[in-house]
């Protein structure tokens, strides 16, 4: 048993080097490798945090102007459809102006032709009076030589 002990007693000597080596490893890690890279990443954690946030800044920025774009849009929208609801309403307003106008012009083509009608009338029935007179006398005339003929018979 003395000789296993020796044994494990020579083994944790010759273990002590690579103890010392083996810590003096971590720590020549921890400071060198380990440390530096945490500071690297705490960095690019916080280079995205801050892309991130301003992309969301960005994102909400756009959504203000997209709204505000569309708020314009409709009020462009409505601006033209007022535009073309006066432009109607003033073709209508022209189109009543003209029918009026075309309206009065045949009244009054209809007054002159029916007073010319009237005079065409009066005309008519003057001459038909006149000229009844004549047909009368004609008719007595070719009526009465023909019984006074018939009496001298």
């Amino acid at each position: 048993m003395n000789v296993l002990l020796r044994q494990l007693g020579d083994l944790a000597l010759g273990a002590i080097p690579t103890l010392i080596l083996f810590i003096v490893l971590v720590l020549a890690y921890r400071y060198i490798l380990f440390g530096p890279l945490m500071k690297t990443r705490a960095e690019r954690h916080r280079r995205t945090a801050g892309a991130l946030e301003k992309s969301r800044l960005a994102i909400a920025q756009a959504d203000v102007r997209s709204q505000e774009y569309e708020a314009k849009l409709r009020a462009a929208r409505a601006e033209i459809f007022r535009g073309r609801e006066q432009r109607i309403q003033r073709w209508n307003a022209a189109r009543e102006d003209a029918l009026a106008a075309a309206r009065l012009a045949m009244q009054q083509r209809v007054h002159t032709a029916q007073g010319a009608l009237e005079a065409q009338s009066a005309e008519a029935r003057r001459q038909i009076e006149a000229s009844a007179n004549q047909l009368a006398a004609q008719v007595l005339a070719a009526v009465l030589p023909a019984a006074a003929a018939e009496s001298s018979q």
